[in-house]
């Protein structure tokens, strides 16, 4: 799975400049999946209009071989997130595992 999603990371950043990272997280970073199990992917945008529930469905998953969500926030969303370390921000810092990261963006951890 590493694999695949790291070749759609690669081809994304092609597709969508704005990309700042992404990664993934949940069963498949932990190393528990099993049969029926999602890739769950947070990409991180530089910019971004639209709104959060609309972004994931403007990056196309369907290479992948296991059914994905896909979560995009902006730099200042993620920023936001981890400062405000909630439970679901402490659970991205500690188990993402980060495909492509832009040179410029080493903030944004």
């Amino acid at each position: 799975m590493d694999r695949a999603a790291r070749s759609w990371a690669v081809e994304q950043s092609i597709k969508h400049p704005q990309m700042l990272r992404v990664g993934y997280f949940g069963s498949y970073a932990r190393g528990d999946w099993g049969v029926g199990s999602d890739l769950d992917l947070v990409v991180v945008v530089a910019e971004d209009d639209q709104p959060f529930i609309q972004r994931g469905s403007r990056w196309d998953a369907s290479t992948l071989p296991v059914p994905t969500d896909v979560l995009v926030y902006t730099k200042a969303e993620w920023d936001q997130l981890q400062a405000e370390g909630g439970r679901f921000a402490r659970m991205l810092r500690e188990e993402t595992v980060w495909l492509f990261e832009r040179e410029s963006c080493h903030s944004a951890a």
